[in-house]
Protein backbone atom coordinates (compact mmCIF):
# COMPACT_ATOMS: atom_id res chain seq x y z
CA UNK A 1 0.00 0.00 0.00
CA UNK A 2 1.19 3.29 -1.03
CA UNK A 3 1.50 5.81 1.79
CA UNK A 4 0.65 8.96 0.97
CA UNK A 5 2.70 12.40 1.96
CA UNK A 6 2.38 14.11 5.26
CA UNK A 7 3.47 17.93 4.64
CA UNK A 8 4.75 19.84 7.36
CA UNK A 9 1.49 21.91 7.30
CA UNK A 10 -1.85 20.97 6.61
CA UNK A 11 -4.40 24.01 6.61
CA UNK A 12 -7.03 22.33 5.03
CA UNK A 13 -8.79 20.24 7.76
CA UNK A 14 -8.81 23.71 10.13
CA UNK A 15 -10.79 25.12 6.52
CA UNK A 16 -13.16 22.47 6.24
CA UNK A 17 -14.27 22.68 10.08
CA UNK A 18 -14.75 26.47 9.44
CA UNK A 19 -16.53 26.70 6.14
CA UNK A 20 -19.70 27.79 6.31
CA UNK A 21 -18.48 30.41 9.01
CA UNK A 22 -15.82 31.46 6.60
CA UNK A 23 -17.69 31.70 4.18
CA UNK A 24 -20.58 33.88 5.47
CA UNK A 25 -18.00 35.92 7.08
CA UNK A 26 -16.59 36.94 3.93
CA UNK A 27 -20.12 37.32 1.98
CA UNK A 28 -20.68 40.02 4.57
CA UNK A 29 -17.91 41.91 4.02
CA UNK A 30 -18.45 41.35 0.38
CA UNK A 31 -21.89 42.24 0.41
CA UNK A 32 -20.98 45.62 2.86
CA UNK A 33 -19.06 46.99 0.62
CA UNK A 34 -16.38 47.93 3.15
CA UNK A 35 -12.91 46.34 2.01
CA UNK A 36 -10.67 49.22 3.78
CA UNK A 37 -10.95 49.56 7.86
CA UNK A 38 -14.85 48.48 7.63
CA UNK A 39 -16.88 47.13 11.04
CA UNK A 40 -15.03 43.85 11.61
CA UNK A 41 -11.53 45.25 11.70
CA UNK A 42 -13.10 47.74 15.07
CA UNK A 43 -15.06 44.70 16.27
CA UNK A 44 -12.07 41.98 15.62
CA UNK A 45 -9.56 44.55 17.37
CA UNK A 46 -12.22 44.55 20.37
CA UNK A 47 -12.37 41.25 20.41
CA UNK A 48 -8.85 40.12 20.54
CA UNK A 49 -7.96 42.88 23.50
CA UNK A 50 -10.54 40.92 25.55
CA UNK A 51 -8.58 37.93 24.62
CA UNK A 52 -5.63 38.81 25.61
CA UNK A 53 -6.35 40.87 28.11
CA UNK A 54 -4.98 44.17 26.91
CA UNK A 55 -6.36 48.02 26.86
CA UNK A 56 -5.69 48.67 22.92
CA UNK A 57 -4.95 46.18 20.11
CA UNK A 58 -3.99 47.99 16.68
CA UNK A 59 -4.58 45.94 13.78
CA UNK A 60 -2.02 46.50 10.78
CA UNK A 61 -1.44 44.69 7.43
CA UNK A 62 1.48 42.00 9.03
CA UNK A 63 3.65 41.01 11.91
CA UNK A 64 6.67 42.77 9.96
CA UNK A 65 4.55 46.46 10.25
CA UNK A 66 3.75 45.24 13.39
CA UNK A 67 7.24 45.08 14.80
CA UNK A 68 8.46 48.41 13.04
CA UNK A 69 4.98 50.76 14.15
CA UNK A 70 5.22 49.42 17.74
CA UNK A 71 9.21 49.98 17.81
CA UNK A 72 8.19 53.75 16.43
CA UNK A 73 5.35 54.38 18.86
CA UNK A 74 7.94 53.30 21.65
CA UNK A 75 9.82 56.33 20.45
CA UNK A 76 12.77 53.77 19.14
CA UNK A 77 15.10 55.41 16.08
CA UNK A 78 18.43 56.57 15.07
CA UNK A 79 21.40 56.16 17.40
CA UNK A 80 19.46 53.58 19.83
CA UNK A 81 20.35 50.02 19.96
CA UNK A 82 17.89 47.11 20.83
CA UNK A 83 19.29 43.43 22.23
CA UNK A 84 17.43 40.65 20.17
CA UNK A 85 18.23 37.10 19.79
CA UNK A 86 20.24 36.24 16.93
CA UNK A 87 18.03 33.00 16.25
CA UNK A 88 14.47 34.04 14.36
CA UNK A 89 13.39 34.94 10.82
CA UNK A 90 14.95 38.50 9.28
CA UNK A 91 12.00 40.39 9.90
CA UNK A 92 12.93 40.81 13.93
CA UNK A 93 16.40 42.30 13.15
CA UNK A 94 15.17 44.11 9.93
CA UNK A 95 12.11 45.83 11.77
CA UNK A 96 15.28 47.11 14.01
CA UNK A 97 17.47 48.16 11.31
CA UNK A 98 14.39 50.04 9.28
CA UNK A 99 12.88 52.64 12.60
CA UNK A 100 17.27 53.33 12.13
CA UNK A 101 18.20 51.76 15.44
CA UNK A 102 20.88 48.97 15.39
CA UNK A 103 20.12 45.21 16.76
CA UNK A 104 22.68 43.83 18.78
CA UNK A 105 22.74 40.21 19.22
CA UNK A 106 22.37 38.22 22.17
CA UNK A 107 23.26 34.30 22.49
CA UNK A 108 20.05 32.00 23.29
CA UNK A 109 19.66 29.37 25.55
CA UNK A 110 19.83 25.92 23.83
CA UNK A 111 16.79 24.33 25.85
CA UNK A 112 14.24 27.09 24.81
CA UNK A 113 15.75 28.57 21.63
CA UNK A 114 15.35 31.63 22.86
CA UNK A 115 17.40 34.75 23.81
CA UNK A 116 19.20 33.64 27.09
CA UNK A 117 18.55 36.62 29.58
CA UNK A 118 22.41 36.45 31.33
CA UNK A 119 23.68 37.16 27.82
CA UNK A 120 21.22 40.70 27.35
CA UNK A 121 22.95 41.83 30.50
CA UNK A 122 26.36 41.72 28.88
CA UNK A 123 25.25 43.37 26.05
CA UNK A 124 23.76 46.52 27.58
CA UNK A 125 25.47 50.01 26.47
CA UNK A 126 24.34 53.69 27.01
CA UNK A 127 22.83 53.32 23.23
CA UNK A 128 20.31 50.33 24.61
CA UNK A 129 16.98 51.48 24.48
CA UNK A 130 14.87 48.18 24.28
CA UNK A 131 15.15 44.54 24.62
CA UNK A 132 12.91 42.67 21.74
CA UNK A 133 12.42 39.13 22.77
CA UNK A 134 11.08 36.73 20.50
CA UNK A 135 8.96 33.60 21.41
CA UNK A 136 10.56 31.33 19.02
CA UNK A 137 8.24 28.36 18.00
CA UNK A 138 5.79 29.24 20.59
CA UNK A 139 7.45 28.85 23.67
CA UNK A 140 7.28 31.49 25.80
CA UNK A 141 10.83 33.96 26.75
CA UNK A 142 12.06 34.48 30.24
CA UNK A 143 9.91 37.50 30.21
CA UNK A 144 10.51 38.06 34.31
CA UNK A 145 13.99 37.89 33.72
CA UNK A 146 13.93 40.09 30.79
CA UNK A 147 11.11 42.76 32.41
CA UNK A 148 13.52 42.80 35.81
CA UNK A 149 16.28 43.87 33.42
CA UNK A 150 14.51 46.08 31.79
CA UNK A 151 13.66 47.72 34.70
CA UNK A 152 16.72 47.95 36.62
CA UNK A 153 18.25 50.06 33.30
CA UNK A 154 15.28 51.59 32.08
CA UNK A 155 14.63 49.97 28.91
CA UNK A 156 11.61 49.32 26.53
CA UNK A 157 10.30 45.99 25.58
CA UNK A 158 8.71 45.14 22.94
CA UNK A 159 7.65 41.20 22.26
CA UNK A 160 7.86 39.27 18.76
CA UNK A 161 4.76 37.13 19.20
CA UNK A 162 4.54 36.14 15.46
CA UNK A 163 4.88 32.38 16.64
CA UNK A 164 3.01 32.44 19.61
CA UNK A 165 -0.11 33.91 19.81
CA UNK A 166 -2.62 31.98 22.30
CA UNK A 167 0.77 31.35 24.06
CA UNK A 168 1.30 31.76 28.33
CA UNK A 169 4.13 33.03 30.39
CA UNK A 170 3.60 31.39 34.00
CA UNK A 171 5.87 32.69 37.01
CA UNK A 172 5.36 32.92 40.69
CA UNK A 173 3.38 35.60 40.88
CA UNK A 174 0.96 34.32 37.85
CA UNK A 175 -1.07 31.59 38.88
CA UNK A 176 -3.12 31.76 35.35
CA UNK A 177 -0.13 32.77 33.30
CA UNK A 178 -0.07 36.00 31.30
CA UNK A 179 -0.39 35.96 27.68
CA UNK A 180 2.94 37.00 25.90
CA UNK A 181 2.69 39.93 24.19
CA UNK A 182 1.14 41.38 27.13
CA UNK A 183 4.18 41.66 29.21
CA UNK A 184 6.14 43.83 27.30
CA UNK A 185 5.61 47.44 27.14
CA UNK A 186 4.55 46.31 23.41
CA UNK A 187 3.80 43.11 21.77
CA UNK A 188 3.51 42.19 18.01
CA UNK A 189 1.70 39.57 16.32
CA UNK A 190 1.61 38.03 13.18
CA UNK A 191 -1.59 36.69 11.60
CA UNK A 192 0.20 34.68 8.13
CA UNK A 193 -1.94 31.24 7.37
CA UNK A 194 0.28 29.01 8.50
CA UNK A 195 0.61 30.52 12.22
CA UNK A 196 -1.46 29.45 15.22
CA UNK A 197 -3.94 32.19 14.70
CA UNK A 198 -4.08 32.79 10.58
CA UNK A 199 -5.89 34.95 8.21
CA UNK A 200 -6.27 33.80 4.42
CA UNK A 201 -3.19 36.48 3.41
CA UNK A 202 -0.81 39.03 5.54
CA UNK A 203 -2.25 40.78 8.71
CA UNK A 204 -0.66 41.53 12.12
CA UNK A 205 -1.51 43.21 15.36
CA UNK A 206 0.10 45.42 17.66
CA UNK A 207 -0.87 45.67 21.99
CA UNK A 208 -0.34 47.60 24.45
CA UNK A 209 -1.27 49.17 27.84
CA UNK A 210 0.11 52.45 27.16
CA UNK A 211 -2.48 54.95 25.62
CA UNK A 212 -0.10 57.28 23.87
CA UNK A 213 1.79 54.08 22.29
CA UNK A 214 -1.55 52.80 21.09
CA UNK A 215 -2.51 56.46 20.14
CA UNK A 216 0.55 56.98 17.53
CA UNK A 217 0.50 53.25 16.53
CA UNK A 218 -2.88 54.18 15.13
CA UNK A 219 -1.55 57.17 13.93
CA UNK A 220 1.14 55.36 12.05
CA UNK A 221 -0.58 52.69 10.39
CA UNK A 222 -2.61 55.55 8.41
CA UNK A 223 -0.46 57.71 7.20
CA UNK A 224 0.75 59.60 10.67
CA UNK A 225 -3.05 61.42 10.61
CA UNK A 226 -5.45 60.79 13.42
CA UNK A 227 -8.20 63.00 11.42
CA UNK A 228 -8.26 62.12 7.38
CA UNK A 229 -6.02 64.88 5.50
CA UNK A 230 -4.82 66.39 8.53
CA UNK A 231 -1.07 64.00 8.49
CA UNK A 232 1.25 65.39 11.45
CA UNK A 233 3.57 62.31 10.95
CA UNK A 234 5.46 60.43 8.55
CA UNK A 235 3.17 57.15 8.98
CA UNK A 236 2.22 53.93 6.83
CA UNK A 237 -0.27 52.36 4.86
CA UNK A 238 -0.54 49.44 7.26
CA UNK A 239 -4.14 48.49 7.53
CA UNK A 240 -5.77 44.80 7.95
CA UNK A 241 -8.23 44.13 5.24
CA UNK A 242 -11.84 44.07 6.50
CA UNK A 243 -11.83 40.68 5.36
CA UNK A 244 -8.96 39.21 6.90
CA UNK A 245 -10.25 40.79 10.10
CA UNK A 246 -13.85 38.82 9.30
CA UNK A 247 -12.08 35.70 8.65
CA UNK A 248 -9.67 36.08 12.26
CA UNK A 249 -13.12 36.82 13.98
CA UNK A 250 -14.48 33.37 13.41
CA UNK A 251 -11.18 31.89 14.30
CA UNK A 252 -10.04 33.55 17.11
CA UNK A 253 -12.31 31.43 19.49
CA UNK A 254 -11.28 28.38 18.65
CA UNK A 255 -7.17 29.00 18.98
CA UNK A 256 -7.41 27.59 22.41
CA UNK A 257 -8.58 24.50 21.25
CA UNK A 258 -5.95 24.61 18.46
CA UNK A 259 -3.44 25.06 20.75
CA UNK A 260 -4.35 22.50 22.87
CA UNK A 261 -4.42 20.20 20.07
CA UNK A 262 -0.55 21.34 18.98
CA UNK A 263 0.62 20.05 22.31
CA UNK A 264 -1.42 16.86 22.59
CA UNK A 265 0.91 16.24 18.91
CA UNK A 266 3.79 17.43 20.51
CA UNK A 267 3.92 15.34 23.52
CA UNK A 268 2.71 12.15 21.12
CA UNK A 269 5.97 13.41 19.23
CA UNK A 270 8.01 13.24 22.68
CA UNK A 271 6.80 10.16 23.57
CA UNK A 272 7.83 7.77 20.58
CA UNK A 273 10.83 10.03 19.84
CA UNK A 274 12.00 8.96 24.23
CA UNK A 275 14.18 5.72 22.94
CA UNK A 276 15.66 7.55 19.73
CA UNK A 277 19.95 8.12 20.34
CA UNK A 278 21.16 11.70 18.71
CA UNK A 279 17.36 13.63 19.03
CA UNK A 280 16.70 15.74 21.52
CA UNK A 281 13.39 16.72 21.59
CA UNK A 282 11.86 20.24 23.11
CA UNK A 283 10.93 20.80 26.41
CA UNK A 284 6.89 21.07 26.89
CA UNK A 285 6.58 23.97 29.37
CA UNK A 286 3.81 25.44 30.46
CA UNK A 287 1.92 27.74 27.91
CA UNK A 288 3.96 26.55 25.08
CA UNK A 289 2.04 26.57 22.05
CA UNK A 290 4.33 24.55 19.40
CA UNK A 291 3.93 26.69 16.30
CA UNK A 292 6.76 24.42 15.46
CA UNK A 293 7.42 21.44 16.83
CA UNK A 294 11.81 21.54 16.70
CA UNK A 295 14.29 18.71 17.55
CA UNK A 296 17.55 18.75 17.94
CA UNK A 297 19.58 16.21 15.21
CA UNK A 298 23.61 15.66 16.70
CA UNK A 299 26.36 14.21 15.42
CA UNK A 300 25.78 16.31 12.54
CA UNK A 301 23.26 14.09 10.94
CA UNK A 302 20.41 16.42 10.50
CA UNK A 303 20.35 16.71 6.84
CA UNK A 304 20.58 13.13 6.39
CA UNK A 305 17.33 12.95 8.54
CA UNK A 306 15.68 15.62 6.37
CA UNK A 307 16.61 13.76 3.11
CA UNK A 308 15.50 10.32 3.97
CA UNK A 309 12.14 11.98 5.67
CA UNK A 310 11.99 13.49 2.10
CA UNK A 311 12.04 10.33 0.72
CA UNK A 312 9.65 9.10 2.75
CA UNK A 313 7.01 11.75 1.45
CA UNK A 314 7.17 13.42 5.07
CA UNK A 315 7.90 17.30 4.91
CA UNK A 316 10.05 18.99 6.72
CA UNK A 317 11.93 22.76 7.71
CA UNK A 318 14.96 24.35 9.04
CA UNK A 319 13.88 27.48 11.25
CA UNK A 320 17.01 28.65 10.95
CA UNK A 321 19.78 27.88 8.64
CA UNK A 322 21.43 31.26 9.18
CA UNK A 323 21.30 32.88 12.43
CA UNK A 324 20.52 36.90 11.68
CA UNK A 325 23.90 38.09 12.36
CA UNK A 326 25.41 35.72 9.68
CA UNK A 327 23.09 36.79 7.28
CA UNK A 328 24.25 38.86 4.49
CA UNK A 329 23.00 41.93 5.31
CA UNK A 330 24.87 41.90 8.68
CA UNK A 331 27.58 39.64 8.00
CA UNK A 332 31.40 40.28 9.49
CA UNK A 333 29.40 43.10 11.87
CA UNK A 334 28.99 40.94 14.59
CA UNK A 335 30.87 38.60 17.49
CA UNK A 336 30.24 34.95 17.12
CA UNK A 337 26.94 33.65 18.88
CA UNK A 338 28.58 30.11 19.43
CA UNK A 339 24.96 28.41 20.62
CA UNK A 340 22.84 30.03 17.96
CA UNK A 341 25.48 29.11 15.75
CA UNK A 342 25.92 25.67 17.00
CA UNK A 343 21.85 24.93 16.79
CA UNK A 344 21.34 26.74 13.62
CA UNK A 345 23.32 23.28 12.08
CA UNK A 346 20.87 20.88 14.30
CA UNK A 347 17.31 21.80 14.56
CA UNK A 348 14.58 20.43 12.04
CA UNK A 349 10.69 21.51 12.91
CA UNK A 350 8.40 18.17 12.02
CA UNK A 351 4.86 18.46 10.94
CA UNK A 352 2.69 19.55 12.99
CA UNK A 353 -0.90 20.88 13.27
CA UNK A 354 -3.70 20.44 15.13
CA UNK A 355 -5.91 17.57 13.74
CA UNK A 356 -2.08 15.79 13.03
CA UNK A 357 -3.11 12.30 14.29
CA UNK A 358 -1.35 9.16 16.13
CA UNK A 359 -0.57 7.26 13.19
CA UNK A 360 1.26 9.81 10.81
CA UNK A 361 3.01 10.41 14.11
CA UNK A 362 4.06 7.34 14.26
CA UNK A 363 5.12 6.97 10.73
CA UNK A 364 6.89 10.65 11.12
CA UNK A 365 9.12 9.37 14.23
CA UNK A 366 9.67 5.71 12.59
CA UNK A 367 11.11 7.33 9.74
CA UNK A 368 13.52 9.53 12.08
CA UNK A 369 14.83 6.29 13.54
CA UNK A 370 15.63 4.23 10.44
CA UNK A 371 16.99 7.78 9.11
CA UNK A 372 19.54 7.19 12.39
CA UNK A 373 20.44 3.25 11.60
CA UNK A 374 23.41 2.29 9.98
CA UNK A 375 21.55 0.77 6.87
CA UNK A 376 19.96 3.90 5.34
CA UNK A 377 23.21 6.28 6.85
CA UNK A 378 24.63 6.81 3.37
CA UNK A 379 21.15 7.34 1.42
Amino acid sequence: MIQSNIPVLDLKPQYESLKIEIQSAINRVLESGQFIMGPDVKLFEQEVARYLGVRHAITVNSGTDALIIGLKALGIGTGDEVITTPFTFFATAESISNVGAKPIFADINPATFNIDSDAIVTKITPQTKAIMPVHLYGHPAAMGAIMDIAQEYNLKVIEDCAQSFGARYYNHDCVNGKHTGTIGHVGAYSFFPSKNLGAYGDGGLIVTDDDQVAETARMLRVHGAKKKYHNEVLGYNSRLDTIQAAILRVKLPYTDKWNEGRRIVAKTYNQLLVDVPGIVTPEIADGHVFHQYTIRVLDGKRDQVQKYLTEQGIGSMIYYPVPQDKLPVYKGQYPANPVSDLLATQVLSLPIWPELDYVAVNRITDAISQALTAEVKNV
